[in-house]
This record gives structure tokens, sequence and C-alpha cells, in this order.
């Protein structure tokens, strides 16, 4: 059925276009992230010694590379002799069994993130730099990611810049990209399936204009065919289930954004029927993008385990015993199940207490970081004092963090009264990705860390941006309204910078005094106890 056009509706309110040269948006992002990467890459093997949870994933990884599967170690996983021969060249950490079975490790967090630092260890080797070759890479390549995403958000290089500056800045952010941990890769999968999901808003944005323009008018709207964008946003977020279970938050919470985008853009085009056709047309394609595609690269992640024999649990004998052809895929995957219930057992009876952990409502707030490394008893030829420290901690820029506290309440006022989608966007993204953890905090007092607001820290920054951006004003805005709007956005890009600055050689090891070590600590719930 055909109907009249509506002459009222804008294609340029559906696709705005951008307003400076695409050679500068790409331009300026990469100086950016190029500066990113020089503070995330200089002194990456430093400290020379394995920090932290380094302990587990260094080791996992190394095994990957050489078995496939994560095998058990010569003693136990943060055993403090092991730690001590990776150091020194000595990579004979692992056990030596008859049966491939019996060397079988329990692991509790999937394969991805493993297989991507084992790739800095086989091409830098098992050394610091090369363990933690990975995480500096993607968390430099994040920056870019968030600028590119933030400029397509706002139409504005300045804005996008802005944001991989303030991502560069970033304390904690900084601190797992110099560090071997899971983490900062489930960021880095979570912010580029945000940012395809954004590409393909506008790439589907764009589809609809053109038929707008050119075909006749029906009450459903056209089917939008193969939509890459979209399956591009599925395989990251698989990729960031892969790396850690709880990228199933932002992937259920994106896949509801990405419908509730095609519901939007169907009703602003003027359609009759808009919801009918964006679930008639454009819901199916999204569960094969968002359901199946994720669902196949978390099963791909597993291939080291079911290819060999000695993975947990992986009965290796019965499934490869004469019968049925069939029996090996279906026995295999009966035993991976159970593995993964094992896990999710796991994860919800974890308790034990550390000394740094801490609560989620703390964790905007910043009240308890996670310490990294703080090696006892430097002698003072380190620092010629006579007490010394070096310390890796792992907290967010103190002025970024609290900024984005403000402006994400800004942004809920600006969601409420203008239902502007970046505003909505951002504060799902940020929603997904922290408030899940009041339940595990209230039902089941799991253990957990601060490092844990890492997948939301590009969208805190996001916050920043678009407030940034109002506070701006727009470009027919007076010049004396504009000025003024500059300088309070780069004061507070100055504050941030000197609040990095200061508190640099607490996140990378540096060697100073004790003195100058406790002027960093800004609170005194940043110190388990006054060292010795």
């Amino acid at each position: 059925m055909r109907i009249v056009k509506n002459r009222g509706v804008s294609p340029q309110r559906l696709v705005p276009p951008f307003p400076e040269s695409a050679l500068l948006g790409w331009l300026g992002p990469l100086v950016v992230a190029l500066f990113g990467g020089i503070l995330r890459f200089v002194r990456l093997g430093e400290p020379k010694a394995v920090v932290f949870d380094e302990t587990y994933y260094v080791k996992d990884a190394y095994s990957l590379l050489r078995y496939g599967v994560e095998r058990a170690m010569l003693g136990d996983a943060k055993d403090p002799v092991a730690d001590k021969r990776l150091i020194t060249g000595n990579l004979d950490i692992f056990r030596q069994c008859p049966e491939p079975g019996d060397c079988a490790s329990f692991v509790a967090h999937p394969p991805l993130g493993k297989w991507m630092i084992g790739a800095g260890e086989w091409v830098f080797g098992m050394n610091p730099f090369g363990w933690r070759f990975a995480a500096a890479l993607v968390g430099t390549l994040s920056i870019l990611i968030l600028a590119r995403v933030a400029r397509r958000m706002t139409r504005s290089t300045l804005l996008g810049c802005l944001a991989g500056l303030l991502l560069a800045l970033d304390g904690l952010h900084l601190v797992l990209s110099r560090t071997a941990l899971l983490d900062i890769f489930l960021m880095f999968w979570v912010l580029a399936g945000f940012a395809c999901l954004v590409a393909d808003r506008d790439w589907a944005r764009r589809r609809l204009v053109d038929w707008y323009e050119s075909a006749p008018i029906t009450e459903l709207g056209p089917r939008l065919g193969a939509r890459p964008w979209r399956l591009a946003a599925g395989v990251c977020l698989g990729a960031a289930c892969a790396v850690k279970w709880s990228g199933i938050f932002f992937l259920i919470a994106f896949a509801v954004l990405s419908l509730m985008w095609d519901l939007g853009a169907r009703r602003a085009l003027g359609l009759r029927e808009p919801y009918r056709g964006a679930l008639s047309y454009d819901l199916p394609g999204g569960l094969a993008a968002m359901a199946l595609a994720p669902a196949a690269v978390f099963l791909a992640s597993w291939t080291g385990w079911f290819a060999t024999a000695g993975g947990w649990g992986r009965n290796w004998d019965r499934a490869t015993s004469p019968g049925n052809p069939f029996f090996f895929v279906f026995d295999s995957m009966r035993s991976w199940f159970a593995y993964q219930s094992q896990v999710l057992g796991y994860h919800s009876g974890l308790h034990e207490y550390h000394p740094y952990m801490s609560e989620p409502w703390s964790w905007p707030l910043l009240l308890r970081p996670v310490s990294f490394y703080y090696p006892s008893n430097l002698p003072p030829s380190a620092c010629g004092a006579d007490q010394c420290s070096q310390a890796v901690l792992g907290v967010g820029t103190p002025a970024l963090w609290y900024g984005a506290l403000l402006a994400l309440l800004g942004l809920i006022v600006w969601y409420v009264s203008s239902r502007d989608w970046r505003a909505g966007a951002v504060l799902l993204a940020f929603g997904a990705g922290w408030l899940p953890w009041f339940y595990y905090a209230i039902a089941d007092n799991r253990t957990m860390y601060l490092f844990y607001m890492i997948p939301v820290v590009p969208f805190m920054v996001l916050a920043v941006v678009l407030m940034a951006g109002l506070v701006l004003g727009k470009e027919s805005a007076p010049p004396a309204r504009r000025a003024v709007g500059a300088a309070a956005v780069g004061a507070f890009a100055l504050i941030v910078l000197i609040n990095f600055w200061w508190l640099y050689p607490v996140l990378t090891a540096e060697t100073i005094t004790q003195a100058e070590w406790w002027s960093r600590m800004l609170m005194r719930s940043w110190v388990t106890a006054a060292p010795k």
C-alpha cells in the first residue's frame, strides 16, 4: 500500500552532516591516540615484576600458547617462586603429567583475553613488556575509537579529540593499559561494539533517507538488507563476553538500544506503522547480529579446549570413543556446558576477603582503589632519601571522575527534558556496566574491586564531552558566549591534566620518596596501612 510522503519530515534530521573535513576527523584523533600510546608504552616493562593478578593471566596465556588450554602450575597459582622464575626467564612452571587431562586447570574466565595477552608473549617473549604489550595496544586503540565515536555522536572533531584526550588522561585506564589483566580487553570490545552500533545507526538512517527520497512510501517502510556495522557490533560484543562473562550485560543492553534506534528512525520518517515495520524488518536481522553472532564468537574462543585433550572437564577419551560419528560433537558440548555451569557457580560463591575489595556504590567516588604493586624495603639509594616508594595504584583521575558524576546527573536532566538519543545511550551503557554489580553486592556479598568500572570509563568520558558540547554552545551562538564556554571546557581539561600529572608517579611505578608517595594518597582510604 502506497501513502503520500510527509513533506514535513527533513531527511537531514535523521542524518546530520559532519561540518569538518574527513581528513581532520582522522588526524585529530590519531594525534590524541599517539599521545595516549606514548604514555602507555614508555617504560611498559616497569615494574619488572608480576603485578597483582598478572600471576594468573600471564601464566594462563603462556599455557594457551604451549598447550592450547590452561594447564596446572608446579605450585600454587600465586606462588612467588613461579613468579620469580618468569622474571628470570625460567619458563619451567607447568606440571608434567602422564595424561594431558591430569594437568587440567580450572579457570574462571573465557579464553579470549588470555589469547590476546599470549599474542604479545609470542611476539616479544615471556617478559613484562611482552605480556603487557597487548593491553597497551588495545588501551591506545580504545582512545582512537572513543575519539571517533564521540566525533560521530557530536558531529564535532574538537569534542571527539577532547574525548580521546580525557580517556588518555584517566589513571585507571592507564594502569590497566600497562597491566596484563583481562578488564582492559573487556573495555575495548565493549567500546568497539558500541562504536559499531553508532555507525550502524547512521548507516541505517542514511538508507532510510535514500528510500524516502527515491521510492514510493509504504506504511511499514523498507527492508534495509544486510547491515555490516550491526553484525560487526555483535562480533565485538561476543568477543567482550569471550573475555569476561560480564560482557553479557552490555550485549543485552546494546541489543535493546539498537532496536529502539530502529523504531525511532522509522517513526521520525513519518511512517504510519513504524513499530510493525521495525519488528517485521529490523528485528530478525538484529537477532542474528546480536544473538547468533556473539554466540558463535564466544564458542569459537574455546577452540583450544574443544581441539585438545587437556582442558578442564574435557572427557576426551569418552568423546573420541568409537560409535556414532556425531557423538564427538554432542558429548563435547555436554562437557562444555557442564564446565560453564561450574564457572557460574564459582563466580556466585566468590566471597574471599581481600584488603582492597570494595562495594560498587563507592566506585564512582574512588573511595577504595587497588594497590597493584608496592615493594617493601627499597634501599635509600633508590630515591636519595631515608625511605623510598615505588607504587602502581589502580585509581581513576579524581578530577575526571567527579566531573563525570556531575555530567551524568546533567545527562539525566537532559534526557528527561529532550529525549536526546546520545544522552540515553550513554546513560544506558553506564548503567549496564555498573548497576548489575549492586545485585552481587546485596544478594551474593561477592568480592569486587574498583577496576570492574573500567568498561564504563569511556561512557563517563562521553558524558563529560556531551555536557561540554552544551557548555560550548552552538556555532551560531554569540562569540562572547562561545568564548566563555571554551574557557570553561579548557579549564576543566587543564585541571584533569594537572591531576593526572600529579598522580602519574604512583600509576607507573616511578621511584619517589615516601613523603612524595604520601602526598599523592588523596584519601586515607587509598592506603590499607602505613608502609613500614
